[in-house]
């Protein structure tokens, strides 16, 4: 039996979707899309909640979930709090996803509070910033598809399948290669590269966190939303999972 799956009598994991809720991001607007076919096609019930990025960093805003998905939609109200939120998942082992703006967000908050990079900027949020970890793209990704190679043995791969993707994108901000190998060598790996080996997905080992993945591309415009991504399964197995853990059902 797939522990992943929502059964009666068990409350549904509680997912927190960080961002500035817009009928003008296409992302926000493909969440209520995503957690329909969830439940109708994976039986995976998630009970979403947004929080808005001032929101996110008040002390304990996202306690109590069972994932923290930080959603596109940068440049967001507060930088503080969406880096807030974030590291409240990662160091309390909640399951983490971040799509587009939330991988950019993902590695500055793993340059601060991990390496020591008290100066990480995005040069989005900090455009004075003399040596910004997260800059803007050479060429821009907006409505942009592309391929993307995956780490053999890495999350990413056991999600997707295969050793490679195409992807949808709508950005035009990315980490600067010359930073990463300070990421890496505290323990973030970048498990998918584009077709200029270009960091296009983080994820901490399971040894470390359940489930800590960040993409620069955007997997929940996969489709039509009817056949949620893999990705997207992946953060909602993961949250049932951390429910079950958190609350285990009653006898019977």
């Amino acid at each position: 039996m797939n522990t992943a799956e929502h059964r009666p009598g068990r409350s549904p994991a509680r997912l927190a979707l960080v961002g500035d809720r817009s009928p003008h991001v296409v992302s926000h607007t493909r969440v209520p899309v995503l957690l329909d076919a969830l439940a109708a096609r994976e039986r995976l019930v998630l009970d979403a909640y947004w929080i808005a990025s001032e929101d996110a960093g008040r002390p304990g805003a996202v306690d109590g979930f069972d994932a923290v998905w930080v959603l596109p939609g940068s440049p967001y109200r507060s930088e503080a709090g969406v880096l807030a939120a974030i590291r409240t998942a990662r160091e309390r082992g909640i399951p983490f996803l971040g799509t587009c703006g939330g991988f950019q967000h993902a590695l500055v908050e793993y340059a601060r509070d991990v390496c020591g990079l008290s100066g990480a900027a995005h040069a989005e949020n900090d455009p004075g910033a003399a040596d910004p970890l997260i800059a803007p793209l050479s060429c821009s990704l907006v409505g942009h598809e592309g391929t993307v190679t995956l780490t053999p043995g890495s999350r990413a791969e056991e999600l997707l399948g295969a050793d490679r993707t195409v992807e949808r994108y709508h950005c035009q901000y990315g980490p600067v290669a010359a930073h990463l190998g300070t990421l890496r060598a505290h323990g973030l790996r970048f498990t998918g590269t584009d077709t200029e080996g270009q960091a296009r997905i983080a994820e901490l080992p399971v040894e470390r966190h359940p489930f800590f993945l960040a993409t620069l591309f955007q997997p929940e415009l996969h489709g039509d939303g009817s056949r949620p991504h893999p990705i997207v399964q992946g953060l909602a197995r993961a949250a049932t999972a951390h429910a079950a853990t958190a609350a285990p059902s009653a006898a019977g």
